[in-house]
């Protein structure tokens, strides 16, 4: 816990100006590792010092991690109610949380239920099936991210069906109808009274657009405002922001430039890059002292980074040791690459003692961990895929989620669709087809349909009816009692009436067993939530709190540190705001990093530089880069090139390998793959094989199989060999005759291998 009295004495110059200055707008440029929520942290408390009540402060975060991290710094510098007081949190719970108390404004039910990706995704495949579209052009994925955008952008569904550049431009994508889709999703949602996490930001901005004296409320309540990680801000976030400090100007936005690497979620560097011209009488504090890497280590990622035109310069240094320089690593393929990659942590791990949570492997793309896991798996070291799927988007998990969602709030038709033959009571997917086609004609919730289905046609047999009677009733009980009991007795009843108590617990096979403790954690977390809101001073916890609580997690909020030692394995997008001892980042090569898809245009290869920027930066004490001569893809092996940025990097700083001689051409050439491959020795293919002098080794013809055919590859024992996929090794012996002889090879990171010469594709070093 640090000193309350001398919490501005452990601040460097950079960092004590930046918290002192409260008198108009700044803007805080923060190199990786400088310490800018130190600097955010103190400054608040600085302000709470200062007289400023806690709740006119509004400090937004994009992590629930982060914003619970500042708020325990607070409490332990001022004390626990100044910071309960704070408006601190994320963008979506703290515009949630507005949204409820103007929930009449925004013609929204006061208990909306907020839909995740999956309820989105779920809710447009119906939408496309309803509307007898190809699912596999009309992918929701594509769907779900043009809403996305949409929203972020603050283009209604109206506004978009309306505009005829729109409707051209999906003309091209051959999309025609998803304008359509666009407005029976909204239309849907509404109905249900839910919101998805891009709604949250377009209603607060409506919601201050058509209700000047709402904004006038809020502009008056918050008389200090401060962001983090401001170069993450989409437009409407911006929006937000500006129309809050329009009167006051006082606020303070923190963030680095030189990584802002989220631009296919909407994020702008611009709201950074520009934030000057918005405010011209901002001041401009830069922290620049790394804190976390030795000097080797920022001194390269400085060379780097300054190739990009577009940013706020700044000079980062570090008065760490000096460290190694970052290894480069070449391997022959990209199975190679992956055992070279376990042999380092392996290697490394005896050699310092440390432990296996100290490595991180970082990646481009999710398909690249295949080769490392398999290779990390063959070596007994155990890892974990951050980014995985959570505790909450497990199938069981979601389940008695929904349960929870109803009780709450009945209209909300993804629940629905969830639960209502769950478990199985005869209510098939017709009847559920029947009931939503009736309350999209009728344009109500399909509870309202379920409640009463005589008044609205609803076409099934009387059977039917009574299994959807009996559901009704059941959800109606637990609706009734619903804000009679507490979150943790609510939650107790819900499973057992629902009968997943019982669907969980009739036997104890794997998954049964799995889905039990699942369930039992459901209920823990509701018990620890609840204890932690008590202990906060909030005596009635309620189901819904509780659901807001975990509605808002974002996939940035996983925790990387685990009590389990295990090598991290993430992208590179995952790995932002994440810091490890040893970090190692693969598949350095053109058309990987930088992705193929930003290789045209400069301001997309600036990011993809800024996005290698962040990997360097996440290592402590080591950082090492690998890349592949050559890597399967698209069902075939393709030649790589190592990347561009890897020139970027001043040579000083780099531990380069010595020159490699890349594979032969022919050796990529589809003629010898035939060669090879069909196994076919005429005279025709010998003169092929002449034109490449390295296949020399390939037994020449049927009539001479018998020779001994290590004398026709011209091997020896002890020779230095390399292989097109497992890399460089030295032969320790051969084995057999003719067409069964072996190489006995002892390859650098694989270990021993015996391969068929007439088969193995070896060339001499």
């Amino acid at each position: 816990m640090e000193d309350k009295q001398t919490y501005l004495e452990q601040l460097n110059g950079q960092q004590k100006e930046a918290v002192l200055y409260n008198d108009g707008p700044s803007l805080v440029v923060a190199g990786a590792g400088s310490g800018k929520t130190r600097v955010l942290t103190n400054k608040i408390v600085y302000l709470l010092e200062q007289g400023m009540p806690p709740y006119s402060i509004l400090a937004l975060t994009f992590t629930n991690k982060a914003a619970r991290e500042m708020k325990n710094r607070i409490a332990a510098l001022t004390d626990e109610q100044a910071a309960k007081w704070l408006w601190m949190g994320t963008f979506h719970s703290i515009f949630y949380r507005i949204l409820r108390y103007e929930s009449e404004a925004v013609g929204y039910p006061h208990d909306f239920t907020i839909y995740d990706t999956a309820d989105t995704k779920s809710l447009i495949r119906s939408i496309v099936k309803e509307l007898q579209l190809d699912d596999k052009v009309y992918r929701p994925g594509l769907i779900q991210g043009r809403i996305s955008n949409a929203k972020n952008a603050l283009i209604t569904s109206r506004a978009y069906e309306h505009n005829r550049e729109y409707g051209q431009y999906d003309e091209k994508l051959h999309i025609p109808l998803f304008g359509e889709i666009y407005r029976r999703y909204q239309e849907r949602c509404f109905q249900a009274g839910a919101m998805d996490f891009d709604e949250l930001l377009m209603q607060t901005n409506l919601l201050f657009r058509d209700h000047p004296d709402v904004l006038e409320k809020y502009q008056s309540k918050f008389l200090f405002v401060l962001v983090d990680e401001y170069q993450d801000t989409n437009f409407a976030q911006h929006l937000i922001v500006t129309r809050l400090c329009e009167k006051r100007r006082r606020i303070c936005v923190v963030g680095d430039d030189a990584q802002s690497i989220y631009s296919f979620r909407g994020a702008n560097i611009d709201n950074m890059l520009r934030f000057k011209d918005n405010y011209p009488e901002c001041r401009i504090f830069k922290l620049e002292q790394n804190y976390r890497s030795t000097q080797n280590i920022v001194n390269a990622a400085n060379s780097l980074i300054n190739k990009n035109r577009g940013q706020i310069h700044k000079t980062v240094y570090s008065h760490n040791e000096p460290g190694s320089k970052i290894g480069v690593q070449p391997a022959q393929s990209d199975y190679e690459e992956g055992h070279m990659i376990a042999s380092q942590i392996a290697s490394t791990h005896r050699r310092e003692q440390c432990a296996y949570a100290d490595f991180a492997v970082l990646y481009r793309t999710n398909a690249q961990s295949r080769v490392i896991e398999d290779a990390l798996r063959s070596r007994g070291i155990a890892y974990k895929i951050y980014g995985s799927q959570s505790f909450y988007q497990r199938k069981e998990v979601k389940d008695v989620i929904a349960y929870f969602r109803m009780v709450v709030n009945p209209h909300d038709g993804e629940a629905l669709r969830r639960i209502i033959n769950f478990p199985a009571r005869g209510i098939g997917d017709t009847t559920v087809g029947r009931l939503f086609a009736a309350a999209s004609i009728h344009r109500v919730s399909a509870w309202t349909v379920l409640c009463s289905p005589a008044e609205y046609n609803l076409p099934v047999n009387a059977g039917t009816l009574r299994r959807l009677d009996d559901f009704g009733h059941m959800m109606q009980e637990l609706i009734d009692e619903n804000g009679k009991q507490s979150a943790v007795d609510m939650a107790k009843l819900v499973v057992n009436r629902s009968g997943i108590m019982t669907e969980f617990f009739q036997d104890r096979t794997l998954e049964n067993i799995n889905r039990q403790e699942n369930l039992q954690e459901v209920l823990k977390a509701i018990v620890e939530f609840s204890h932690n809101r008590r202990e906060e001073g909030v005596e009635q916890v309620s189901l819904t709190d509780f659901l807001v609580e975990i509605s808002l997690i974002t996939d940035q909020d996983q925790d990387a540190s685990e009590h389990a030692d295990k090598v991290m394995l993430m992208t590179v997008h995952a790995a932002k705001g994440l810091e490890f001892d040893h970090v190692i980042i693969s598949g350095m090569e053109e058309n990987l990093f930088p992705s193929l898809m930003s290789a045209d245009e400069q301001r997309a290869i600036e990011e993809e530089r800024r996005l290698c920027y962040v990997a360097i930066t996440r290592a402590r004490k080591s950082c090492t880069i690998t890349y592949a001569k050559s890597r399967f893809r698209n069902g075939k092996t393709s030649p790589c090139t190592p990347s561009r940025f890897l020139k970027d990097i001043d040579p000083q700083f780099l531990d380069l390998p010595e020159k490699q001689v890349f594979m032969p051409p022919a050796a990529r050439d589809a003629r010898y793959e035939r060669i090879v491959i069909n196994g076919s020795y005429s005279a025709q293919n010998m003169r092929k094989i002449h034109e490449y002098p390295h296949l020399s080794r390939i037994q020449a013809s049927d009539n001479r199989q018998e020779e001994n055919i290590q004398t026709l590859c011209g091997l020896s024992v002890g020779d230095s060999i390399c292989h097109n996929r497992f890399g460089k090794g030295k032969i320790l012996s051969f084995e057999g005759s003719g067409a069964d002889a072996k190489a006995i090879i002892l390859f650098d990171h694989l270990g021993k291998k015996s391969l068929l010469l007439k088969y193995a594709q070896l060339t001499k070093n």
